[in-house]
């Protein structure tokens, strides 16, 4: 950098006669931030590793050195293609190291040069050079020129440029007008781009002509800035006059009984405050906040913030409520007309609504649906109010980072605002609305606080009769609020919080309630949407059906619907084009409208295979079934466990293989099959994660039949944890698993004896399809999966092997993929 108060400007004349022959190489030192020009002394300091040693250099060879600007000022190390390809020479006067490692240098500038090619040295750059000769244009416009720059030079510095002042001595005395354009170039404080040009300009006249183009355009910029500085003053004295008048209008208003404008503002402040019927201390508070308002001045900042916070006082509904229907028959009436199924959510309601009818002051539940997306979780709490004659808000939690975001922010910061939970409550402009928080699962955590420890206030019925907002800073009573959460997945909601909440989880849709669903809603209301009749399109049973499983394939409806409002889009358009009249939708004609298939419905397998069982999983979309496949090969007795498995789920397979090994005699396994031989165990569709201790029985099982050669029924699905002793133990999440197993036409579920009570929630027409066998042991879950009529024989080679080269199948029979005939 270089420092312009220590820079010198030579004599006319001092250097040129002291100038030597141009040498043909020259160390670069690049400089950051600044142009150098001929005849100017500068100091520079020098402080980068390359740059001290081309410094150090250039002393060697004679003290000079190619002084180079760079393009861009934050490269810390240029390369050729960083800097500019003209410069100056620089004669090294002198040099001081300083305490920090830098060094102080006096360079005086001697001529222009341009760069031919660079020639890199070990550390620095080295460059060949030519001189650039400098073209004189004497004349009356050369002259013109010379008086409108120092003209301009001068005004530019009375405007307050800062500038020594010794550089307007000098640019007067300056009879030279290439070294007065380099001159005011150097003090004129304009950008290195603009410094770069005047420096490669070939004649005088037109470096002073780019100098003259830039100081105009920066003395107009300096007059604008005094202008807005003379009228921010003026503005400024006139704001002080004017308040000094209106507290003496003020004085002469009190004194003849008169109220201006303000006074009114002020009343009727007041009056709103009295008839918002808040609570004792809050309306305390309201008035010291409306004295604070009446005393500032009209001009301060600080009166918007107290009016925005005095609006927020006044708009909450301290003792607004709304009328609650407490019609039992009715309010189920409602239920039932707007959601097909959801037993337990509505006999919940019913539940509330009936107690409240005998105590009024119950308070209001705080609920917390759980389930796959698309069931319905948000849409039942727009029935709720409807149902409970109540207002309904909605706000999503769903990647909210910041504990301002439920608490509001305190007024200290500029632009604060209170919390969703106060803005919800002025929307619904009553204290007793049905307040439906969704994705309550995504709650994010960061430096910014934790938003679910925050809500725990809230949703707890014991001190959300006093919530705290930390904008208002009142309490405020939230318990007659009707509280619904909603959410995908319990495990992401923090223990503290799931304790508030009464959970109910939403189980997947089975077929039979899609259809209904289809019908009842789903197609009048996309039949509405796009314009058409019933009349005009229909969808029998049985095409809603291949809809359902051949298209879709989700625990909820909304691809359902996609796909409904697919339908009514073609026909809507054929209708309108006048190709057809009207249409339906069958079987036969589903493909016409949708294309092929995208989901195999029916079995789950094909035919019987060795090595391959049907699994039953949970996902957050609802149950599924999944292929657990077992191959064998030689090797040395590995285990491979591959398909994006969780930890929990690797060491239920590790825990299966154990088990048959344990039990290789009694399975009819030959003793030393893990010598020989390597276990590959894998669950397909791998790019989704999947955990969890349920499908140990079907690693179990897949691995005992690929070892004894006996297939596994096409028709078995199976869950259960499997224990080192052959132990079945019971799972979660039967409901859910049964319906997928339903939905994909498996007739045979192998379930642990612990999990017969969940088939309570199983419907009966599910069940009805369905044969269910209970296991407490691998023994029985193998009598029911495995088919012993068509055992083929499997032989390990147990002799000793030189080498494992070639990972070849070790036993003789199908591995996963071929069928048993």
């Amino acid at each position: 950098m270089s420092d312009v108060k220590d820079t010198k400007i030579l004599p006319p004349g001092g250097a040129e006669d002291q100038k030597e022959a141009v040498p043909d190489q020259l160390p670069v030192l690049p400089t950051r931030g600044a142009v150098i020009y001929p005849y100017l002394v500068v100091p520079l300091f020098v402080g980068r590793p390359r740059s001290i040693e081309a410094l150090e250099a250039a002393m060697k060879e004679g003290n000079r050195i190619a002084l180079l600007a760079q393009r861009n000022v934050g490269v810390d190390d240029p390369g050729p293609e960083d800097l500019y390809s003209v410069g100056t020479i620089g004669e090294i006067v002198q040099t001081l190291p300083l305490p920090d490692g830098t060094i102080r240098v006096t360079i005086e500038g001697a001529s222009r040069i341009r760069v031919l090619e660079y020639v890199r040295s070990d550390s620095f750059l080295r460059a060949r050079i030519e001189p650039v000769p400098d073209v004189e244009q004497p004349g009356i416009e050369t002259e013109a020129l010379v008086r409108n720059v120092t003209g301009q030079f001068e005004r530019l510095i009375n405007l307050g440029k800062n500038i020594p002042a010794e550089a307007l001595e000098s640019a007067r005395r300056m009879s030279d007008p290439g070294r007065l354009a380099d001159l005011v170039a150097y003090y004129a404080q304009i950008a290195v781009e603009v410094k770069q040009q005047i420096l490669e300009a070939a004649s005088h006249r037109e470096r002073l002509e780019i100098l003259a183009a830039v100081l105009n355009r920066e003395i107009e910029i300096l007059e604008v800035e005094r202008k807005i500085s003379s009228r921010v003053k003026q503005e400024l004295e006139e704001s002080q006059k004017e308040f000094y008048l209106r507290e003496k209008m003020k004085a002469i208003q009190h004194e003849l009984g008169e109220r201006d404008d303000r006074t009114s503002e002020i009343e009727e402040l007041r009056t709103r405050i009295k008839e918002a019927k808040m609570p004792e201390e809050v309306e305390e508070r309201a008035l010291k906040e409306v004295d604070r308002l009446e005393r500032m001045p009209p001009a301060s900042p600080e009166v918007v913030v107290v009016r925005t916070y005095l609006d927020w006082l006044i708009a909450m509904p301290w003792e607004k409520r709304s009328e609650e229907k407490l019609d039992i028959v009715e309010a189920e009436r409602i239920l039932h007309e707007d959601h097909y199924g959801l037993k337990k959510i509505k006999e919940r309601v019913l539940e509330f609504l009936a107690v409240r009818k005998l105590n009024k002051d119950i308070k209001g539940p705080i609920l917390c649906f759980i389930g796959p997306p698309g069931v319905g979780k948000t849409s039942i709490g727009r029935s709720i109010a409807r149902a409970t004659g109540r207002s309904f808000v909605r706000i999503s939690l769903g990647g909210v980072r910041d504990e301002g975001e439920i608490r509001g922010h305190r007024r200290t910061y500029v632009g604060a605002l209170p919390g969703r939970i106060v803005q919800g409550l002025k929307t619904a402009a009553t204290r007793n609305p049905v307040f439906m928080m969704d994705e309550v699962d995504k709650i994010g955590v960061d430096f910014r606080g934790d938003p679910a420890s925050a809500l725990l206030e809230v949703l707890d019925p014991e001190q959300n009769n006093a919530f705290s907002d930390h904008y208002l800073e009142v309490p405020l009573d939230l318990s007659e609020v009707m509280f619904i959460t909603t959410g995908n997945l319990m495990d992401p909601i923090p223990p503290a919080l799931k304790d508030r909440m009464e959970i109910i989880e939403f189980p997947g849709y089975i077929e039979e309630e899609k259809v209904k669903i289809a019908q009842l809603f789903l197609v009048p209301k996309q039949l509405k949407n796009h314009g058409l009749q019933a009349k005009q399109l229909r969808f029998t049973e049985a095409g809603l059906r291949t809809i359902i499983r051949e298209y879709t394939r989700e625990a909820g409806v909304r691809n359902l619907e996609r796909e409904i409002a697919s339908i009514c889009r073609k026909v809507a358009k054929g209708i309108a084009q006048e190709k057809v009249k009207a249409a339906r939708v069958t079987v036969k004609s589903v493909r016409n409208y949708l294309g092929p298939p995208r989901f195999r419905f029916g079995i789950a397998e094909k035919e019987d295979e060795i090595g391959v069982a049907t699994g039953l999983g949970w996902t957050e979309f609802g149950g599924d079934i999944l292929a657990i496949e077992v191959t064998l090969m030689k090797g040395k007795g590995s285990l491979q466990l591959t398909g994006h498995l969780g930890d929990v789920m690797q060491e239920s397979g590790k825990a299966a293989f154990s088990y048959a090994r344990s039990r290789a005699a009694d399975l009819d396994i030959d003793p030393d099959f893990y010598r020989v031989t390597d276990v590959h165990i894998h669950v397909p569709a791998g790019q989704i994660p999947k955990d969890g201790p349920s499908a140990g029985i079907t690693m179990a099982t897949a691995l005992i039949s690929a070892l004894t050669g006996r297939p596994v029924h096409r028709n078995v699905a199976m869950t259960g944890e499997v224990t080192l002793r052959g132990k079945v133990l019971p799972v979660g999440g039967i409901k859910e698993k049964v319906l997928a197993a339903h939905r994909a036409g498996i007739k045979t579920i192998v379930l642990p004896e612990d999990n017969r009570k969940d088939l309570e929630e199983i419907p009966s027409n599910v069940k009805e399809d369905l044969k269910f066998r209970f296991a407490d042991t691998m023994d029985e879950v193998l009598k029911v999966a495995l088919d012993e009529r068509r055992k083929r024989e499997v032989t390990f080679d147990t002799r000793p092997q030189e080498q494992d080269a070639e990972a070849t199948p070790a036993a003789q029979v199908s591995q996963p993929g071929g069928a048993v005939h």
